[in-house]
């Protein structure tokens, strides 16, 4: 009789198991390709790709975070208040464009106040040694209320002549804000892939202890990976602020399930398991494909957390499947 404890029988089983979030997925895209006459045509997926900018420039940002400190969801690395700093800045340019102030300046305050709260976050996991999960989390609440006290939970509503032609120009066929995505993806993309420092930052979250022993700054590598991930915020918000045509209260709420889901999700897409940037912007396609084909076919908005929610825990349950089958 199989022991199922034995670690290599584990691994033959986390195999299948750590697909199936993909799987289902799958399933669901075919189905909506069957039943929502209009998920496949081009001006549905052109729509699918402007959606997915902002979410996939913040995976970007999350991935950053997850490769530097492993990707164990509570020892980890991880950032929760991405998507409250975006918000963050996009409700300081909203308010500056209102009063018509330099939107040179505007770009420079957000920017600031990105990396600040990334810089904090930084802080409080290196240097503190607060888990990073409890520490974003506090740090997005802090950041939520400080949205809400700028803007009074109002809709700041602007239509500024180059918020406009950002939001509704094409390129080729394509939306400026995907070409927008796809340029910040390239740059996170070699930076963390394709640079020393980036193979330094996989080091190190690939084993601290091996990192440290060859004399890597594996907490100078941490908090540069949670500046990364604060810019990448920053950069999402000129895409979050063209999508919503200003500032909107609870922005941050779906953006933070969507997030997730998508950075782990696109382990599926990766060799060795592994979060990486490449599988973030897959898995942000994804997610936005799913969340459109259930709008094309009215689901209630309610069903529609549930399945990611659903989702986030299979992701989750099959990534603790595998670690535990590694010898």
């Amino acid at each position: 009789m199989s022991d199922l404890s034995q670690p290599g029988l584990r691994r033959r089983l986390a195999f299948p198991i750590d697909k199936i979030p993909l799987l289902l997925f799958a399933a669901l895209l075919v189905f909506f390709c069957f039943q929502a006459p209009w998920f496949l045509s081009w001006q549905n997926v052109s729509v699918i790709l402007k959606q997915t900018a902002p979410l996939a420039i913040l995976c970007f940002g999350l991935a950053c975070v997850i490769i530097g400190g492993g990707d164990d969801v509570v020892s980890g690395g991880i950032d929760l208040s991405l998507p409250a700093i975006s918000v963050l800045a996009v409700a300081i340019i909203s308010i500056g464009v209102q009063i018509e102030a330099n939107i040179f300046l505007l770009a420079l305050l957000a920017v600031a106040a990105a990396l600040l709260a990334g810089l904090v976050n930084a802080l409080m996991v290196v240097r503190v040694g607060l888990p990073p999960l409890l520490a974003t989390l506090a740090s997005s609440v802090a950041i939520v209320g400080l949205t809400n006290y700028l803007t009074r939970q109002r809709r700041i509503s602007i239509d500024a002549p180059w918020l406009v032609a950002f939001r509704d120009g094409t390129l080729m066929g394509l939306p400026w804000a995907v070409w927008f995505m796809l340029a910040v993806f390239v740059l996170y993309q070699f930076v963390v892939h394709h640079s020393r420092w980036g193979q330094h930052l996989q080091a190190s979250g690939g084993s601290r202890e091996a990192a440290e022993l060859a004399g890597l700054p594996v907490n100078s590598l941490m908090l540069r990976s949670y500046l990364l991930a604060a810019a990448a915020a920053a950069l999402a918000a000129l895409t979050l602020l063209a999508r919503g045509s200003g500032s909107s209260p609870g922005a941050e709420e779906p953006l933070l399930l969507e997030m997730v889901l998508a950075t782990f999700i696109g382990t599926a897409f990766s060799r060795r398991r592994v979060v990486t940037v490449w599988g973030a912007l897959l898995g942000a396609l994804l997610v936005n494909a799913l969340s459109n084909g259930l709008a094309l076919m009215r689901v209630d908005i309610f069903w529609v957390g549930t399945v990611k929610g659903v989702l986030i825990l299979l992701v989750l349950a099959a990534a603790a499947v595998q670690r535990r089958g590694q010898p």
